[in-house]
């Protein structure tokens, strides 16, 4: 089958890949998109073992099984369902020393033709949503709404500000309205991404501006440390800063306005698989605003092409769609 290979420094090559074998209790998918994702940038520039992409759609295909011919997403930890954390439902905290890699990153993913995967991480994806939207309910709909449900058992409505308007933070913005917050400021220094999100309701700001805002809830989406400093001086007393985006480290200058106030630091990692009906749920009540993020499609031979208009920010959302 062919297959991306990563090699560094922005390089990728289209290559002949041995048949993925599934392990027991694996199946074969065929992979029908996998979303684009900032997070690929760490494979993109250093290079990575493994066929890279987390946020997969696809078909399973495994004659005989009783699933053969279902359309699902893949649930990247692949978790053991029997250890402390999994039976209290934090699949996604599986503290399984043997089963807890991640399809796309320890164990390869999707941006391939096929791929095989624990059937335990394999969701359905109901006829109403479409092979091109269906990756949104991973990353762009699970994380982010994880982390907001998570924030809303301390704040449960008020203003909210969203650092950064890539895919995350733009998903943050539908799921912040469709949960009842709101009005929502945003900060995106790149004028296509933030016009989006103006169309999408919210309300440009400046760092500047927002230090002073005294916000209920905040998601940092970026994960850079300037996007943090904002996010620590902009939440209000009692409130709750939702953290998403991912760095190599912080660098942080605690202020004077950071240390006088209580706040609640949330992490948003993946979400627990018990989530997916609520997801499926969000999906479907802000489909038409979901729909726009997906604004651009490759196959193999074009994946490199997307990556670098990916990395430009000329794309918010793209996806491969192998032939």
């Amino acid at each position: 089958m062919k297959a991306a290979k990563f090699h560094g420094e922005g390089r990728i090559t289209i290559e002949e890949f041995p048949e993925p074998v599934p392990a027991a209790e694996e199946v074969t998918v065929r992979v029908t998109a996998c979303a684009l994702c900032g997070s690929d940038f760490r494979p993109w520039k250093l290079g990575w073992p493994t066929i890279s992409g987390h946020e997969i759609a696809g078909v399973i295909e495994q004659p005989g099984h009783e699933r053969h011919g279902e359309r699902v997403v893949a649930y990247i930890p692949v978790f053991c369902g029997s250890c402390e954390d999994c039976r209290e439902g934090n699949t996604h905290l599986c503290s399984g020393e043997e089963t807890r890699r991640l399809i796309g990153w320890q164990r390869d993913g999707g941006y391939a033709q096929r791929l095989a995967a624990p059937e335990r991480c394999l969701l359905a994806v109901p006829d109403d949503i479409s092979d091109k939207l269906a990756p949104l309910l991973l990353d762009t709909i699970g994380t982010t709404a994880h982390g907001i449900r998570m924030a809303r058992r301390v704040v449960p409505s008020g203003r909210a500000l969203v650092l950064g308007a890539g895919p995350i933070g733009l998903g943050a913005i539908i799921a912040l309205e469709l949960m009842g917050y709101g009005p929502i400021d945003v900060i995106d220094p790149v004028d296509y991404r933030a016009e989006v999100a103006e169309s999408f309701g919210a309300r440009r700001t400046t760092p500047e501006a927002a230090a002073k805002g005294r916000y209920p809830i905040v998601v940092e989406a970026t994960g850079k440390d300037a996007a943090r400093q904002v996010a620590l001086e902009a939440v209000g007393p009692n409130g709750a800063i939702c953290q998403i985006g991912e760095s190599a480290a912080w660098a942080i200058t605690e202020t004077r306005t950071i240390r006088l106030k209580d706040f609640f630091l949330i992490r948003s990692f993946y979400f627990p698989i018990g989530d997916y009906a609520e997801n499926l749920a969000l999906l479907r009540a802000g489909k038409a605003k979901y729909e726009r993020l997906v604004d651009g499609t490759c196959d193999l031979e074009g994946l490199s092409d997307l990556f670098q208009s990916f990395s430009r920010g000329e794309k918010l959302k793209p996806a491969l769609v192998p032939a």
